[in-house]
């Protein structure tokens, strides 16, 4: 199997992890040797209520039984897709009711791109230095990471960059301006909070030139930070929210939502000025009901909260500079590349499934299910320590 992984499944590095998948539940992978691997990664985020919930599961079956594709998105009434929308509206804050389903996050962030283009007039879009928003043409061309977008030139022209939480770059937003686009927690670049009232700021030089903002809650939306999505804690309310990831629990889904003044300009002038064949898929948003409606009828959201400190309180370590994120969205900053990387590779071995951010090299990404145990985040952070301990003995030695 290894052999056929690599011959005909294009691959994303040269060395991937290469873990054999038998099944996963809960917060454990098994691989086809019988291992069970702890998962402190929940898919990068997106298995929010764990492996094979049984709740998710049985709304997928339920789905299956009835139909499946029956027509591109938005010209048939199909009730999950419905249902869900209608309850995602419910829980958010106006005047963001209206959502457009889509396939993943990267084309979500296209999409609302698109949409704010089409509702200013204006070209200019402005994102952050250090920014990840997807990997299709348009959300590349939102990076500022030359290493990764130099091969792929020309990308989409008036992109400019703004330094994240520096207040001075406020003055780049100008009349020219279609969108600021931030993540509400800069995710590759070391999962960077905002401070200082940064968001609620820049919303404001928004308003004052004519500007839309988009948030970016694909990684840290739907629970992950102990409130169902992360702006909520800043006093401010998106022009635009684009959500993905944890939205189904694993299956691939996107969206963008927006106030129905806003989406409705997509629908005309032109007709179809979005459009996609599989978005708002029924057997899809079957799973994303059922993970929206778990996640609002229970404690899970405020457990990640609990859970947070717990990691923080076990986390402490000399080769530990800082444990930067918010709820089950955080990132362990080492002393340096080298030791977070033979942290995730040492703690494969040892059956424990870390993994690395896009840019900060020095951190260990640990955004583990939502469902997750103490005793399992105890079990886990124990391996990561002792993993820490042998190396600083090794350092220790060295010198």
């Amino acid at each position: 199997m290894q052999e056929d992984f690599k011959k005909y499944q294009a691959q994303t590095t040269p060395y991937p992890l290469g873990l054999e998948v038998d099944y996963a539940k809960g917060s454990y992978i098994y691989t086809t040797d019988g291992q069970a691997h702890l998962d402190f990664v929940a898919g990068v985020s997106a298995c929010g209520l764990g492996h094979s919930n049984p709740k998710i599961i049985t709304a997928i079956k339920n789905q299956l039984d009835r139909y499946m594709h029956v027509m591109v998105y938005g010209e048939y009434v199909q009730t999950p897709a419905v249902a869900y929308t209608k309850l995602l509206a419910e829980n958010l804050p106006e005047p963001l009711t209206k959502t457009y389903l889509v396939n993943s996050g990267t084309e979500a962030v296209d999409a609302a791109m698109k949409l704010a283009r089409r509702a200013t007039g204006r070209q200019e879009i402005i994102a952050a230095k250090n920014c990840y928003h997807g990997n299709s043409f348009g959300a590349l061309s939102l990076m500022d990471y030359e290493e990764r977008i130099a091969p792929f030139r020309p990308l989409i022209p008036e992109i400019h960059h703004i330094t994240y939480n520096q207040l001075d770059d406020l003055a780049e937003i100008t009349e020219k301006t279609a969108a600021v686009i931030l993540e509400t927690i800069q995710g590759g670049a070391g999962f960077i909070l905002p401070q200082n009232d940064y968001l609620k700021k820049v919303k404001t030089r928004c308003e004052a030139v004519g500007a839309l903002l988009i948030l970016d809650e694909i990684q840290p939306g739907f629970g992950r930070t102990g409130k169902l999505f992360s702006f909520e804690y800043y006093d401010l309310v998106p022009d635009i929210l684009v959500i993905g990831k944890a939205m189904a629990s694993g299956l691939p889904i996107g969206g963008f939502v927006a106030s129905s003044a806003l989406m409705d300009q997509l629908s005309d002038h032109p007709k179809m000025s979005h459009i996609t064949t599989f978005g708002g898929n029924p057997v899809i948003a079957s799973a994303a009901l059922a993970t929206l409606q778990e996640l609002t009828s229970g404690t899970l959201i405020a457990e990640a909260l609990e859970k947070e400190k717990l990691f923080r309180n076990l986390l402490q370590h000399k080769l530990i500079k800082e444990v930067r994120g918010k709820g089950l969205m955080l990132g362990v900053i080492c002393e340096n590349a080298e030791i977070a990387n033979q942290v995730v590779l040492e703690a494969k071995a040892r059956n424990l499934i870390l993994f690395w951010l896009l840019y900060e090299k020095k951190a260990i990404r640990i955004s583990p299910p939502l469902t997750i145990s103490k005793a399992e985040i105890e079990k886990g952070c124990r391996v990561i320590i002792e993993i820490l301990d042998k190396m600083e003995s090794r350092i220790k030695a060295d010198c």
